[in-house]
Protein backbone atom coordinates (compact mmCIF):
# COMPACT_ATOMS: atom_id res chain seq x y z
CA UNK A 1 0.00 0.00 0.00
CA UNK A 2 1.55 3.36 -1.19
CA UNK A 3 2.06 5.61 2.09
CA UNK A 4 0.09 8.98 2.41
CA UNK A 5 3.06 10.50 3.02
CA UNK A 6 6.50 9.61 1.51
CA UNK A 7 9.31 9.39 3.66
CA UNK A 8 11.38 12.37 2.28
CA UNK A 9 8.39 14.32 3.06
CA UNK A 10 8.49 13.55 6.85
CA UNK A 11 11.03 16.33 7.63
CA UNK A 12 8.33 18.77 6.55
CA UNK A 13 5.98 17.86 8.78
CA UNK A 14 8.47 18.45 12.08
CA UNK A 15 8.03 22.07 11.79
CA UNK A 16 4.17 22.40 12.01
CA UNK A 17 4.25 19.78 14.69
CA UNK A 18 6.62 21.97 16.49
CA UNK A 19 4.49 25.39 16.05
CA UNK A 20 1.26 23.49 17.46
CA UNK A 21 3.01 22.24 20.43
CA UNK A 22 4.64 25.67 21.16
CA UNK A 23 1.45 27.06 20.27
CA UNK A 24 -0.28 25.27 22.93
CA UNK A 25 2.77 25.34 25.45
CA UNK A 26 2.30 29.17 25.20
CA UNK A 27 -1.58 29.26 25.55
CA UNK A 28 -1.32 26.79 28.77
CA UNK A 29 1.31 29.17 30.47
CA UNK A 30 -1.12 32.26 29.78
CA UNK A 31 -4.11 30.25 30.65
CA UNK A 32 -2.42 29.18 33.65
CA UNK A 33 0.06 31.63 34.75
CA UNK A 34 -1.22 35.29 33.93
CA UNK A 35 -4.98 34.43 33.50
CA UNK A 36 -4.94 32.85 36.86
CA UNK A 37 -2.87 36.19 38.24
CA UNK A 38 -5.15 38.68 37.13
CA UNK A 39 -8.70 36.27 38.05
CA UNK A 40 -7.17 35.85 41.22
CA UNK A 41 -7.15 39.89 41.88
CA UNK A 42 -10.08 40.32 39.81
CA UNK A 43 -11.98 37.69 42.46
CA UNK A 44 -11.70 40.99 44.82
CA UNK A 45 -13.90 42.93 42.57
CA UNK A 46 -16.74 40.74 41.35
CA UNK A 47 -18.48 43.31 39.67
CA UNK A 48 -15.81 45.21 38.16
CA UNK A 49 -15.74 45.27 34.18
CA UNK A 50 -12.61 43.98 33.49
CA UNK A 51 -13.35 40.97 36.44
CA UNK A 52 -16.17 40.53 33.96
CA UNK A 53 -13.40 40.40 30.75
CA UNK A 54 -11.32 38.34 32.56
CA UNK A 55 -13.20 35.80 33.49
CA UNK A 56 -15.44 35.30 30.10
CA UNK A 57 -12.08 34.40 28.61
CA UNK A 58 -11.19 31.67 30.83
CA UNK A 59 -10.86 28.19 29.42
CA UNK A 60 -10.96 29.74 25.84
CA UNK A 61 -7.08 31.35 25.64
CA UNK A 62 -5.62 27.80 25.14
CA UNK A 63 -8.06 26.75 22.06
CA UNK A 64 -7.08 29.66 20.44
CA UNK A 65 -3.53 29.38 20.66
CA UNK A 66 -4.44 25.83 19.66
CA UNK A 67 -6.24 26.75 16.88
CA UNK A 68 -3.75 29.90 16.08
CA UNK A 69 -0.65 27.14 15.97
CA UNK A 70 -2.53 25.15 13.32
CA UNK A 71 -3.33 27.73 11.15
CA UNK A 72 -0.15 28.83 11.25
CA UNK A 73 1.27 25.53 10.50
CA UNK A 74 -0.93 25.24 7.45
CA UNK A 75 0.69 28.37 5.92
CA UNK A 76 4.22 27.21 5.51
CA UNK A 77 5.55 25.91 2.28
CA UNK A 78 5.98 22.09 0.75
CA UNK A 79 3.31 20.97 3.90
CA UNK A 80 2.67 17.40 2.68
CA UNK A 81 -1.07 17.75 2.36
CA UNK A 82 -3.54 18.09 -0.34
CA UNK A 83 -4.57 21.62 -0.94
CA UNK A 84 -8.56 20.66 -0.76
CA UNK A 85 -7.61 18.86 3.01
CA UNK A 86 -6.02 22.21 3.75
CA UNK A 87 -9.02 24.44 3.11
CA UNK A 88 -11.85 21.91 4.72
CA UNK A 89 -9.00 22.08 7.86
CA UNK A 90 -8.72 26.22 7.63
CA UNK A 91 -12.65 26.04 7.42
CA UNK A 92 -12.83 24.17 10.35
CA UNK A 93 -10.29 26.35 12.50
CA UNK A 94 -12.43 29.15 11.34
CA UNK A 95 -15.86 27.85 12.57
CA UNK A 96 -14.04 26.65 15.54
CA UNK A 97 -12.76 29.98 16.32
CA UNK A 98 -15.68 32.16 15.65
CA UNK A 99 -18.25 29.08 18.23
CA UNK A 100 -15.50 29.92 20.77
CA UNK A 101 -15.96 33.76 20.24
CA UNK A 102 -19.68 33.35 20.10
CA UNK A 103 -18.80 31.47 23.42
CA UNK A 104 -17.25 34.52 25.06
CA UNK A 105 -19.90 36.95 23.90
CA UNK A 106 -22.77 35.36 25.39
CA UNK A 107 -20.92 34.76 28.69
CA UNK A 108 -19.71 38.52 28.40
CA UNK A 109 -23.10 39.81 27.51
CA UNK A 110 -25.00 37.75 30.94
CA UNK A 111 -22.55 39.24 33.00
CA UNK A 112 -22.75 42.58 31.85
CA UNK A 113 -26.49 42.71 32.30
CA UNK A 114 -26.54 41.12 35.26
CA UNK A 115 -24.18 43.78 36.74
CA UNK A 116 -26.10 46.37 34.88
CA UNK A 117 -29.50 45.15 36.16
CA UNK A 118 -28.26 44.74 39.87
CA UNK A 119 -29.59 47.47 42.22
CA UNK A 120 -27.85 49.04 45.24
CA UNK A 121 -29.86 46.24 47.62
CA UNK A 122 -27.33 43.66 45.93
CA UNK A 123 -30.41 42.16 43.88
CA UNK A 124 -31.01 41.61 40.48
CA UNK A 125 -33.97 40.97 38.03
CA UNK A 126 -32.22 39.21 35.64
CA UNK A 127 -33.70 35.83 35.83
CA UNK A 128 -32.57 32.47 34.61
CA UNK A 129 -35.03 32.27 31.93
CA UNK A 130 -33.54 36.08 30.11
CA UNK A 131 -30.38 34.68 30.99
CA UNK A 132 -31.46 31.40 28.69
CA UNK A 133 -32.97 33.87 25.68
CA UNK A 134 -30.29 35.51 25.44
CA UNK A 135 -27.97 32.59 25.05
CA UNK A 136 -30.38 31.64 22.61
CA UNK A 137 -29.97 34.63 20.71
CA UNK A 138 -26.39 35.05 20.71
CA UNK A 139 -25.75 31.38 19.68
CA UNK A 140 -28.09 31.50 16.72
CA UNK A 141 -26.55 34.42 15.42
CA UNK A 142 -23.05 32.94 16.09
CA UNK A 143 -24.16 29.82 14.52
CA UNK A 144 -25.38 31.91 11.34
CA UNK A 145 -22.16 33.37 11.23
CA UNK A 146 -20.42 30.63 10.77
CA UNK A 147 -22.49 28.58 8.52
CA UNK A 148 -21.77 31.28 6.26
CA UNK A 149 -18.47 31.70 6.74
CA UNK A 150 -17.85 28.14 5.46
CA UNK A 151 -19.98 28.62 2.64
CA UNK A 152 -23.11 27.11 3.36
CA UNK A 153 -26.68 29.04 2.10
CA UNK A 154 -28.44 29.75 5.08
CA UNK A 155 -31.38 30.80 2.91
CA UNK A 156 -32.89 27.51 2.99
CA UNK A 157 -32.16 26.57 6.28
CA UNK A 158 -33.89 29.19 7.71
CA UNK A 159 -37.42 28.58 5.27
CA UNK A 160 -36.75 24.64 6.56
CA UNK A 161 -36.77 25.74 10.16
CA UNK A 162 -39.65 28.04 9.41
CA UNK A 163 -42.04 25.50 8.22
CA UNK A 164 -40.57 23.11 10.45
CA UNK A 165 -41.39 25.47 13.74
CA UNK A 166 -45.15 24.86 13.06
CA UNK A 167 -44.75 21.01 13.31
CA UNK A 168 -42.56 21.29 16.88
CA UNK A 169 -44.64 24.22 18.18
CA UNK A 170 -47.34 21.75 17.87
CA UNK A 171 -45.01 19.08 19.84
CA UNK A 172 -44.16 21.60 22.40
CA UNK A 173 -47.27 23.45 22.88
CA UNK A 174 -47.25 23.12 26.56
CA UNK A 175 -43.34 24.03 27.14
CA UNK A 176 -43.87 27.01 24.78
CA UNK A 177 -46.81 27.93 26.78
CA UNK A 178 -44.52 28.20 29.49
CA UNK A 179 -41.92 30.16 27.83
CA UNK A 180 -44.30 32.49 26.25
CA UNK A 181 -45.83 32.84 30.46
CA UNK A 182 -42.33 32.94 31.40
CA UNK A 183 -41.25 35.97 29.33
CA UNK A 184 -44.55 37.87 30.04
CA UNK A 185 -43.99 37.65 33.97
CA UNK A 186 -40.68 38.99 33.30
CA UNK A 187 -42.02 41.96 31.05
CA UNK A 188 -44.64 42.93 32.66
CA UNK A 189 -42.56 43.57 35.78
CA UNK A 190 -45.34 42.52 38.57
CA UNK A 191 -43.63 39.53 39.59
CA UNK A 192 -39.25 39.86 40.31
CA UNK A 193 -37.13 38.30 41.49
CA UNK A 194 -36.57 38.59 45.33
CA UNK A 195 -40.38 40.03 45.81
CA UNK A 196 -42.76 37.78 48.21
CA UNK A 197 -45.88 36.64 46.88
CA UNK A 198 -48.86 34.81 47.63
CA UNK A 199 -51.10 32.89 45.34
CA UNK A 200 -54.88 32.63 45.66
CA UNK A 201 -54.23 29.20 46.20
CA UNK A 202 -53.00 30.20 49.48
CA UNK A 203 -48.82 29.50 48.73
CA UNK A 204 -46.61 31.81 49.19
CA UNK A 205 -42.80 32.58 49.26
CA UNK A 206 -39.79 34.49 47.85
CA UNK A 207 -39.56 34.69 44.19
CA UNK A 208 -36.27 32.99 43.83
CA UNK A 209 -35.99 32.41 40.20
CA UNK A 210 -38.15 32.39 36.79
CA UNK A 211 -37.01 29.59 34.63
CA UNK A 212 -37.89 28.01 31.28
CA UNK A 213 -40.82 26.54 32.64
CA UNK A 214 -41.55 27.45 35.84
CA UNK A 215 -41.24 29.71 38.66
CA UNK A 216 -39.41 28.87 41.79
CA UNK A 217 -40.43 30.52 45.24
CA UNK A 218 -38.93 29.77 48.27
CA UNK A 219 -41.09 29.20 51.46
CA UNK A 220 -40.70 30.17 54.74
CA UNK A 221 -40.15 26.45 55.74
CA UNK A 222 -36.92 26.96 53.29
CA UNK A 223 -38.28 24.54 50.88
CA UNK A 224 -38.66 25.28 46.89
CA UNK A 225 -42.03 25.39 45.45
CA UNK A 226 -42.38 25.12 41.70
CA UNK A 227 -45.20 26.58 40.02
CA UNK A 228 -45.53 26.47 36.04
CA UNK A 229 -45.21 30.18 34.94
CA UNK A 230 -48.56 29.24 32.78
CA UNK A 231 -50.20 28.36 35.90
CA UNK A 232 -48.86 32.18 37.84
CA UNK A 233 -49.97 33.79 34.88
CA UNK A 234 -53.46 32.53 34.89
CA UNK A 235 -54.25 32.50 38.74
CA UNK A 236 -54.30 35.85 40.93
CA UNK A 237 -51.73 36.72 43.60
CA UNK A 238 -51.00 39.42 45.78
CA UNK A 239 -47.42 40.40 45.76
CA UNK A 240 -46.19 42.51 49.32
CA UNK A 241 -43.37 44.51 47.14
CA UNK A 242 -45.34 46.37 45.21
CA UNK A 243 -46.23 49.64 44.94
CA UNK A 244 -43.27 49.59 47.88
CA UNK A 245 -41.73 47.59 50.24
CA UNK A 246 -43.45 47.89 53.29
CA UNK A 247 -46.45 45.35 54.80
CA UNK A 248 -49.01 45.86 57.44
CA UNK A 249 -49.57 42.61 59.46
CA UNK A 250 -52.72 42.18 60.87
CA UNK A 251 -53.19 40.80 64.15
CA UNK A 252 -56.76 40.26 65.65
CA UNK A 253 -57.80 40.84 69.23
CA UNK A 254 -61.09 40.61 71.64
CA UNK A 255 -61.40 42.46 74.58
CA UNK A 256 -64.24 42.43 77.03
CA UNK A 257 -67.01 45.08 76.44
CA UNK A 258 -66.07 46.47 80.66
CA UNK A 259 -62.63 47.33 79.27
CA UNK A 260 -61.38 50.61 78.60
CA UNK A 261 -61.27 51.54 74.88
CA UNK A 262 -58.94 54.89 74.96
CA UNK A 263 -56.85 52.79 77.61
CA UNK A 264 -56.84 49.35 75.34
CA UNK A 265 -55.16 51.59 72.55
CA UNK A 266 -53.17 52.81 74.20
CA UNK A 267 -51.46 50.17 75.65
CA UNK A 268 -52.00 47.91 72.28
CA UNK A 269 -49.75 50.86 70.60
CA UNK A 270 -47.41 51.11 72.94
CA UNK A 271 -46.50 47.20 73.13
CA UNK A 272 -46.36 47.04 69.08
CA UNK A 273 -44.15 50.48 69.03
CA UNK A 274 -41.97 48.80 71.44
CA UNK A 275 -41.59 45.59 69.39
CA UNK A 276 -40.84 47.14 66.61
CA UNK A 277 -38.76 49.28 67.82
CA UNK A 278 -36.70 46.41 69.25
CA UNK A 279 -36.65 44.74 66.06
CA UNK A 280 -34.87 47.99 64.62
CA UNK A 281 -32.47 48.33 67.07
CA UNK A 282 -31.35 44.63 66.56
CA UNK A 283 -30.48 45.07 63.09
CA UNK A 284 -29.20 48.86 63.09
CA UNK A 285 -32.70 49.86 61.19
CA UNK A 286 -32.68 52.65 63.25
CA UNK A 287 -34.20 55.18 60.39
CA UNK A 288 -37.07 52.76 59.39
CA UNK A 289 -40.92 53.73 60.45
CA UNK A 290 -41.85 51.30 63.76
CA UNK A 291 -45.60 53.07 63.58
CA UNK A 292 -48.73 50.30 63.77
CA UNK A 293 -52.36 51.08 63.33
CA UNK A 294 -55.41 49.84 65.60
CA UNK A 295 -59.22 49.73 64.29
CA UNK A 296 -61.88 48.52 65.85
CA UNK A 297 -63.89 46.32 63.81
CA UNK A 298 -67.02 45.41 65.33
CA UNK A 299 -69.24 44.75 68.51
CA UNK A 300 -69.16 40.87 68.60
CA UNK A 301 -71.78 38.98 70.85
CA UNK A 302 -69.21 37.86 73.23
CA UNK A 303 -66.56 41.43 72.82
CA UNK A 304 -65.51 43.90 70.76
CA UNK A 305 -63.29 42.61 68.48
CA UNK A 306 -60.18 44.89 67.18
CA UNK A 307 -57.13 44.57 64.59
CA UNK A 308 -53.67 45.55 64.75
CA UNK A 309 -51.60 46.68 61.97
CA UNK A 310 -47.92 45.63 62.41
CA UNK A 311 -45.44 47.99 59.62
CA UNK A 312 -42.44 45.84 58.67
CA UNK A 313 -40.24 46.02 55.80
CA UNK A 314 -39.74 43.28 52.60
CA UNK A 315 -36.69 41.76 54.29
CA UNK A 316 -38.92 41.38 57.60
CA UNK A 317 -41.60 39.07 56.10
CA UNK A 318 -40.23 35.72 56.72
CA UNK A 319 -40.23 37.33 60.33
CA UNK A 320 -43.73 38.04 60.84
CA UNK A 321 -44.27 34.97 62.83
CA UNK A 322 -41.21 36.19 64.95
CA UNK A 323 -42.89 39.47 65.39
CA UNK A 324 -46.50 38.11 65.86
CA UNK A 325 -45.26 36.04 68.96
CA UNK A 326 -43.06 39.06 70.27
CA UNK A 327 -46.32 41.38 70.18
CA UNK A 328 -48.85 38.92 71.60
CA UNK A 329 -46.61 37.99 75.01
CA UNK A 330 -46.04 41.81 75.16
CA UNK A 331 -50.11 42.60 75.03
CA UNK A 332 -51.29 39.29 77.21
CA UNK A 333 -48.26 40.78 79.99
CA UNK A 334 -49.51 44.50 79.84
CA UNK A 335 -53.73 43.71 79.74
CA UNK A 336 -52.82 41.77 82.45
CA UNK A 337 -50.85 44.58 84.66
CA UNK A 338 -53.67 47.27 84.03
CA UNK A 339 -56.53 44.79 84.37
CA UNK A 340 -57.67 44.32 80.89
CA UNK A 341 -59.55 41.18 80.21
CA UNK A 342 -60.01 39.50 76.77
CA UNK A 343 -63.21 38.55 75.86
CA UNK A 344 -64.90 35.07 77.17
CA UNK A 345 -65.59 32.24 75.17
CA UNK A 346 -69.51 32.53 73.07
CA UNK A 347 -71.94 31.07 75.33
CA UNK A 348 -72.69 28.27 72.88
CA UNK A 349 -69.40 26.92 74.14
CA UNK A 350 -70.18 26.90 77.94
CA UNK A 351 -72.29 24.69 80.09
CA UNK A 352 -75.12 25.40 82.49
CA UNK A 353 -72.66 25.36 85.00
CA UNK A 354 -70.41 27.79 83.58
CA UNK A 355 -67.92 25.68 82.46
CA UNK A 356 -66.37 25.00 79.45
CA UNK A 357 -67.81 22.14 77.47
Amino acid sequence: MEHLIKLEEWPNILPPVLIILGSFLLGLIFETRILSSLLKKASKYPQRIDSIIITSFRGVIILWSILLGFYLSLSLPNLPVYPTLIIIIKKGLAAAFLGSLTLVVARLSVSLLRVYTTGDDGSSPLTSLFEFLTKILIFSVGILIILQSIGIAITPLLTAFGVGGVSIGLALQTTLSNLMSGINIITSKKVRPGDYIRLKTGESGYVRDVELKYTILQEITDNFLVIPNSQLLAGSFSNYNLPDKSLLIPVEININYDSDLEQVEAITLAAANEILSQRNKKYNDINKSSDCLIRYNKFDYYGINLMVFLRVQEEELFEHLTIKHEFLKKVHNSYKEVGIKFSICPPCFINREGELK
